[in-house]
Formats: structure tokens, C-alpha cells, sequence
């Protein structure tokens, strides 16, 4: 192996990619993009199998279309998490393609023995491993996580983190001789451009005029749509005519959610779209929103934050995690206090009495060039230069 011409590499990247669905998969697709508009060779590896079907608690992993990048077309799909013969299988598969640097993208110690061993294979013949660690632990918790994810994490020799929470994780976590680089999260530009206000509340069947809140990805009890369901009836008091839309299928109980809409009268202004939202149909949701709501309880970052930002869409976030690393207060949105149901319904009447809306867009669009999936792309860079020099 050894540096190529011009500084530019052979890297496999491995991650779930389409037909996978969610943040991660389009996460692992931006990678590939990124790498390849800079010149690198990149060998895209995905999953045989991701998850069991019966530990998937959405209806379905996959993209409902075949809307799959040119990049990662075609990419062989040979990890099994369940299978470790595969483990090995991958391995050498990747061991033939002689890479110089394996990229993982790492969120949850599921994945930590398929991808530890792995790591560890390949190191024994002289292949680096690297990963950009989403969560070094999860954010429901188990008793293991620690030692599972440490299993993986100290099979790598570099790591790229996102946010200071994550940092603080990965670091009891790595071996204290593996590099770091932090970024800021790169923006998701996929979607392309937001649908016209019009069309896309027309779309929802929303009035054309009314204040719109959007709370959007799949549900589960650490994203706090029980906070922002509380805080409702105090936020309508303030603004009669506010609606809420929820976007994304429920990953627990729904009937806890249902019912503080029942108790609370919310029905006529609560609109849940209780699926997963496929690429072309996220324009949509965000054309049609004047503020995006993240209540969540615990987080260490948030995609869809960046999608936000994509789309320069305002945001209210609580500060838990990452979250205010990425919405500065009073910059491109507001940061409030986690399980605090009256400072949310505050923030909310306060963003459209003072009319923030042009001020936070303003702010977000500088943002957005600060977020260019380039800086991911340096650190993917510094993490192998710093390597092979060593």
C-alpha cells in the first residue's frame, strides 16, 4: 500500500446504503458522494442483513423506491450482523480490495461484534480501520453497551465525531493512541429544494395561512413528542389557529401519544403521518413548516437538524446532548430546557409574537455553507494521512 498520486486514496466505506432506509444509510451515501468528488477510490460495502426483523421495531427497513445514488449502486451487500462467518467472509473480501484506510459508520453496539471483528481481521494484515462514531453509546442504554462498543472502538485508529457529547463518550472508549478529528455535522443535501408553501400545505391538507409546527423522524419515547404534546393546549392558547405535524412512524407504543392527544382535545390541530417519509416527500414537510420542534429528552446530535438546516427551516431544540452545538441559541433557533413542557410552549409563542422567523432563517443560511460534507471529507483525509506517516 502507501500514499497514491495527488494525496488521494483507496478507501472502503462501510455502512448501511440503499435499499437501507433512515439517517445512517443516507449518512454512509454522503460519505461515498463526498469521497468520490474528491478524487478518492471508494469501495462501498453494505449489510447482507441489518437487523433481524424481529428486533426492527419499524414496519419495514427498506426504501419504499429505487431511488439509489449512483455511487453505491451496485454495492455488494455482504455484512450479516447474525452470521459470523460473514464477519470473515467481509473481511476478506475487503482485505482483496486493498484498501488503504476502512471507514465505518458506527450508532449503535449492535453492530460492535460484526464490525470489531471485522476491524480486527483487517488489522492483523495491515489495514486501518477508522469509524465516524454517530453515538459511541446509545441512547436507550443497556447493560454491555460499554464493553460491546469499546470492543469495536478500539479496533480502530482514528475516529470522527460530531458533536462534544459524542466526544465525551468515545473517550473512556478508544484506545488513547487512536487520532480524533470533530466536525460539525455535515447537511444532508439530497432532498433538494423545499416544496413551494402553497403546494406543500395543500398537500397535507393544512390552511394556507395558519402557524405550522413539524416534528419529523420516527418516534420514540427519547425524542419527546410527549414533552410537545403537553405543551400544546398552552401554545394554542397563545395561537388559536396552530397546527402540528407529525411526521414518522412510531418505534414504541403510539396509544401513549394518542391519548394526550385525546385527553387534551388535540385532534382537530395534531396531524400525524405515522410512517416512515421516503426522500421525494420530504420537500414537502419542511416546505410546509414554519418551525421545527426537537423536544427531545436525551440526544447526543440530531440529523434532522441538519435537514433542517438544509431546507433553512428555524428550529426549537432542548439542550441535551449535541443539540445546542447545532442550533445556537437565538442564531438559527431557540434552545430550552428538556421536559420543561411550559418554556417549549414559550419559545413557540414567542418565535412567532416577536416574528424570528426571517432573523433565525437568515442565521441558518449562513450555517448551512459552514455544514458542507467537505469538512467530513478532511477529516476522513487528516485521519489517514496522520497514519501512514506514522
Amino acid at each position: 500500500m502507501g500514499q497514491r498520486d495527488n494525496d488521494k486514496w483507496r478507501i472502503a466505506v462501510v455502512g448501511p446504503m440503499h435499499p437501507y432506509r433512515g439517517g445512517i444509510a443516507h449518512f454512509t451515501e454522503m460519505t461515498v458522494e463526498a469521497l468520490v468528488e474528491r478524487g478518492h477510490e471508494v469501495r462501498p460495502v453494505s449489510f447482507s442483513r441489518q437487523y433481524p426483523e424481529l428486533l426492527f421495531p419499524g414496519k419495514s427497513q427498506y426504501e419504499p423506491d429505487d431511488d439509489a445514488s449512483p455511487v453505491v449502486q451496485g454495492a455488494p451487500r455482504l455484512l450479516d450482523t447474525l452470521n459470523p462467518l460473514s464477519w470473515g467472509r467481509t473481511a476478506l473480501r475487503l482485505r482483496e480490495q486493498a484498501p488503504d484506510a476502512v471507514l465505518f459508520q458506527y450508532w449503535m453496539p449492535f453492530f460492535a461484534p460484526a464490525y470489531g471483528t471485522v476491524a480486527r481481521l483487517l488489522r492483523w494484515t495491515g489495514i486501518p480501520s477508522y469509524a465516524v462514531v454517530h453515538n459511541a453509546l446509545p441512547h436507550e442504554r443497556h447493560v454491555g453497551d460499554a464493553w460491546l462498543s469499546r470492543f469495536f472502538l478500539r479496533a480502530c485508529e482514528g475516529h470522527v465525531v460530531m458533536s462534544d457529547a459524542v466526544a465525551a463518550d468515545l473517550r473512556p472508549l478508544r484506545r488513547p493512541d487512536a487520532a480524533l478529528q470533530q466536525i460539525e455535522h455535515p447537511v444532508y443535501e439530497r432532498f433538494g429544494d423545499p416544496a413551494p408553501r402553497a403546494e406543500a400545505r395543500a398537500a397535507l391538507d393544512l390552511p394556507p395561512e395558519a402557524p405550522v409546527l413539524l416534528f419529523f423522524g420516527f418516534v420514540r419515547e427519547y425524542k419527546g413528542l410527549h414533552v410537545l404534546l403537553e405543551a400544546l393546549p398552552d401554545v394554542l392558547e397563545a395561537l388559536p389557529s396552530l397546527h402540528l405535524v407529525v411526521a414518522g412512524e412510531p418505534y414504541d407504543n403510539p396509544e401513549r401519544y394518542r391519548r394526550l392527544i385525546r385527553d387534551n382535545d388535540l385532534g382537530g390541530r395534531v396531524h400525524w403521518h405515522d410512517e416512515y417519509v421516503p426522500s421525494e416527500r420530504v420537500p414537502t414537510y419542511f416546505g410546509a413548516a414554519d418551525l421545527v420542534v426537537q423536544p427531545y429528552v436525551s440526544a447526543t446530535q440530531s440529523g434532522v437538524a441538519q435537514i433542517a438546516t438544509h431546507f433553512e427551516t428555524p428550529m426549537i431544540v432542548t439542550d441535551v446532548g449535541g443539540l445546542a452545538e447545532s442550533v445556537p441559541h437565538e442564531e438559527v433557533g431557540f434552545v430550552v430546557p428538556p421536559e420543561a413542557p411550559e418554556a417549549l410552549a414559550g419559545a413557540v409563542a414567542r418565535f412567532f409574537r416577536e416574528d424570528w422567523r426571517d432573523r433565525l432563517t437568515d442565521g441558518m443560511r449562513a450555517r448551512r455553507h459552514r455544514h458542507h460534507p467537505d469538512r467530513l471529507v478532511d477529516a476522513v483525509e487528516r485521519l489517514v494521512a496522520q497514519t501512514k506517516m506514522e
